[in-house]
């Protein structure tokens, strides 16, 4: 299926977002580095989950809702799910309190760390080379980008981890994936292999413990 747009109209609506919300994506970075420092102090465990929830709230009300559904209808139904995926977050940090960071004790965080970095510093490196040019390139804080973060951040966590967490970002994959295809984006193929990674590792360090605690 065609998208209702066309590349240009797409980086464009980059340009739009990074120019209108200057200087937030310097402070989304900022809130992201917290994020993981906060993942290594047992004084803030539930500080990560909550700025991984402002950063999907952003995602869908503002970039979304504000910039994206003016090329792509769809985006409604999109910017909806990433603020769904905001109060899920919330809800397993805060209310339900299974969902924590305290510092990683097993080799599962490397992974996490490595996807965090690319997220960061990668993902636009790779956009460069791409020939995507600030302000017509995604930056942190844009659904791409901060979807590697988050499943970076997630194998931070302390175990058991909600599977509920991942469900919307591993949508978002494959939707974004689909589009990627048509549009060329290259730095966006990294996409699926992160949640891939992410909800493989996770999955399977839960069952592994399932099965220790059992024996």
């Amino acid at each position: 299926m065609s998208l209702p747009f066309s590349i240009d109209q797409f980086l464009d609506v980059f340009r739009l977002y990074n120019e209108a919300v200057w200087p937030a994506q310097t402070i989304l970075v900022i809130l992201a580095v917290s994020a993981v420092l906060a993942a290594y102090n047992q004084r803030f465990t539930r500080a990560p989950a909550g700025i991984l929830a402002l950063l999907w709230l952003w995602m869908g009300a503002v970039y979304h809702f504000g910039f994206f559904r003016s090329i792509n209808p769809a985006a409604t139904l999109f910017a909806a799910l990433f603020i769904i995926q905001a109060g899920v977050f919330a809800w397993y940090a805060f209310v339900r309190r299974t969902l924590a960071f305290e510092r990683p004790r097993d080799r599962v965080h490397l992974a996490g760390l490595a996807l965090i970095a690319f997220a960061l510093l990668g993902y636009p490196l790779a956009g460069w080379f791409a020939g995507h040019r600030y302000p017509a390139a995604p930056t942190f804080g844009l659904p791409c980008p901060t979807t590697i973060f988050t499943f970076g951040l997630l194998l931070l966590a302390r175990r058991p981890l909600p599977r509920a967490v991942f469900v919307i970002p591993v949508l978002w994959s494959i939707i974004a994936t689909t589009a990627t295809v048509q549009l060329g984006m290259v730095e966006d193929f990294t996409l699926l292999p992160a949640a891939v990674i992410a909800a493989g590792l996770a999955f399977r360090r839960a069952r592994r413990e399932g099965e220790l605690r059992l024996a």
